[in-house]
């Protein structure tokens, strides 16, 4: 059967455009800090690196985009593409036995295993969700998902928290709209929580973030922890500086930019006073040297995305194409949001990189697959 395909120059130029606009920024957001490390003294080092990191991504996404996505909906892809992201999260625990997050690739950088299970967990979700939509308020199906959620998110969570949560919040956005009754989505709601808290309290970096955001001063802390041991258990990861001077920065960098901003190469904040500026902070960065209306255009990009992403979940000809697409989008926009949000001290601080802006091969190349995929939904839907 003769199937008409239509290239979706909306959503594809909006993601060139971005991308393009990330590597913009992450030289300005990089070129002065790189070129005064004695260990690199290039200013081109971190985008350069990106723009390697681009080609093969784009490469990537030309692979999904140009085959139907159908060809996804199959127990090879489902459960392969999970078992092999297992694999690597279970490989990398034991390579990288400090932070449990990095490949550390000669020559190419780092290659962050846990990206890839946001799309290899979207596949096979919209593929599970597929096959047992009539049963999936079963007791067999809810254990299966919950299990399969668990174990990924459990070796994800044991280095990079953030990358857990944004792996969760799609699911049940998935399963939701695929009709699983409200009781079972608060319940697990309310596990992920409790499992939340216990991976925070691992870590002492984790529960500095957290106090900091919410009780800086130790005030209710103070009262119902009078010993004080909480407070010396989070100052083991604060010895050089309390846990909100990245937040603080940030805000003196969005703040100084105005409406139009200082302009490019010319903000001052990311010259060794705001940390992690070419990666998780790059959103200041951007606020500073081009103002509201530099933020305003990223956050266009990610609203044609979000917009063209529940398009496709209605258009879409099968289950399989709404639910993949549905994954994708909210994975996407989902992560945005947090990583802006914290930008703007809205929320805790969290190792989650814009995606498409952020400098981070990994991160950029799991964003452009999954996108290529929600590119092949559209193209193969005559959308």
């Amino acid at each position: 059967m003769a199937q008409r395909m239509k290239s979706d120059w909306l959503l594809f130029g909006t993601i060139v455009a971005m991308v393009g606009f990330g590597l913009v920024m992450i030289y300005s957001a990089s070129s002065v800090v790189a070129e005064l490390n004695p260990r690199i003294n290039s200013s081109f080092y971190y985008a350069g690196h990106q723009l390697l990191w681009a080609a093969g991504s784009f490469i990537a996404l030309m692979f999904f985009k140009r085959r139907d996505y159908r060809m996804l909906q199959s127990p090879t892809w489902a459960f392969g593409s999970l078992g092999m992201v297992l694999f690597l999260q279970i490989l990398v625990f034991f390579l990288d036995s400090k932070t449990h997050r990095w490949f550390r690739l000669e020559g190419v950088g780092t290659l962050q295993p846990s990206e890839f299970a946001k799309p290899a967990l979207i596949v096979f979700f919209a593929y599970f969700v597929t096959q047992k939509r009539e049963a999936i308020n079963t007791r067999r199906t809810i254990v299966a998902a919950s299990l399969a959620l668990a174990v990924l998110a459990a070796t994800v969570g044991l280095g990079d928290l953030g990358t857990a949560i944004v792996l969760i919040v799609p699911t049940a956005v998935v399963f939701y709209v695929a009709g699983l009754e409200r009781k079972f989505v608060v319940a697990a709601l309310v596990v992920g929580l409790l499992i939340a808290v216990g991976f925070v309290a691992a870590k002492p970096y984790r529960m500095a973030r957290i106090v900091g955001f919410f009780d800086p001063e130790y005030k209710l802390i103070g009262m119902l922890d009078r010993e004080g041991k909480i407070k010396k258990y989070v100052s083991q990861s604060v010895t050089t500086r309390d846990a909100g001077y990245q937040v603080r920065q940030s805000k003196i960098a969005v703040g100084s930019g105005g409406l139009l901003g200082l302009g490019l190469m010319q903000g001052r904040q990311k010259i060794l006073y705001l940390p992690e500026a070419h990666t998780d902070f790059i959103y200041a960065v951007v606020g500073e040297e081009l103002g509201l209306w530099g933020c305003g255009a990223i956050l266009a990009g990610f609203l044609v995305i979000l917009a063209r992403g529940l398009q496709l979940y209605w258009v879409a000809h099968d289950d399989f194409g709404r639910y993949l697409a549905l994954g994708v989008t909210s994975s996407i926009v989902i992560q945005a949001l947090i990583n802006m949000s914290v930008v703007l001290g809205m929320g805790p601080t969290k190792g989650i990189p814009l995606p498409m802006i952020s400098a981070g091969g990994s991160s950029l190349m799991s964003t452009l697959i999954c996108l290529g995929m929600l590119l092949s939904v559209s193209e193969h839907s005559g959308y």
